[in-house]
């Protein structure tokens, strides 16, 4: 039996997977905001979200890594699209290759410790990386994967296209410890209701669907 240590942002992100395999069990002393034990396919999952950014990925991966020996960890979740190509819910896989049949983009991801807000910000980030996605995360659990000698790779689903501006500039609503406020995010959107709210709800279904489409990929994938 195999030990795989996922780590997302934010609980939401598993939520496409975990319809799929089950919600397991609390991963009782990880220290994280969210932890799920899961047992799937004859192998055990650690599945781990800490919040946003590559501090709060860090922690997250020490939280799983320093419990015992793992064989691998990902990074996944959610990611904004570089490459125009990418549509809302396609799956950006880089460092391994899965043995599934299902469709997937092969290519880069890069990170950020911020919310790449607008179409110029996604297209300059384009020109200067070459990556096809862009994240908050993925850079920082390669990081610290590399240094204890444990093999990782990425899987995530678009949930913007690079074509796309957010509804709001979500840099502005993270909190002392790295979190998006999402009350402060609410109270944006409530005081704008024409023009950002709904916007801001067409984003939260792509989200949605992108997890969706996540998850999907994840349950069936044979590392």
């Amino acid at each position: 039996m195999k030990t795989w240590l996922l780590v997302a942002a934010e609980r939401r992100e598993f939520a496409g997977l975990l319809a799929r395999i089950g919600t397991g069990v609390r991963l009782k002393g990880s220290g994280a905001k969210f932890a799920r034990e899961v047992y799937w396919k004859g192998n055990r999952w650690w599945l781990l979200a800490n919040g946003p950014g590559p501090e709060l990925a860090a922690k997250a991966f020490e939280m799983g890594a320093k419990r015992e020996e793992v064989d691998a960890v990902v990074s996944t979740g959610l990611c904004g699209a570089l490459d125009p190509a990418l549509r809302i819910g396609d799956v950006v896989v880089a460092g391994v290759v899965p043995l599934q049949a299902r469709r997937y983009a092969a290519g880069d991801v890069h990170s950020i410790d911020r919310v790449a807000v607008t179409a110029r910000d996604k297209r300059l980030l384009r020109n200067e990386t070459g990556c096809i996605a862009v994240d908050m995360e993925t850079a920082a659990i390669r990081k610290q994967a590399a240094l204890m000698k444990v093999p990782s790779f990425c899987v995530r689903a678009v949930s913007d296209s690079a074509g796309d501006d957010l509804p709001l500039d979500f840099n502005q609503f993270r909190d002392t410890r790295g979190d998006f406020s999402r009350p402060k995010i609410a109270m944006a959107a409530l005081s704008r209701p024409f023009s950002v709210l709904p916007r801001l709800m067409e984003f939260d279904r792509d989200c949605r669907c992108a997890a969706e489409t996540l998850g999907e990929f994840l349950a069936d994938c044979q590392f």
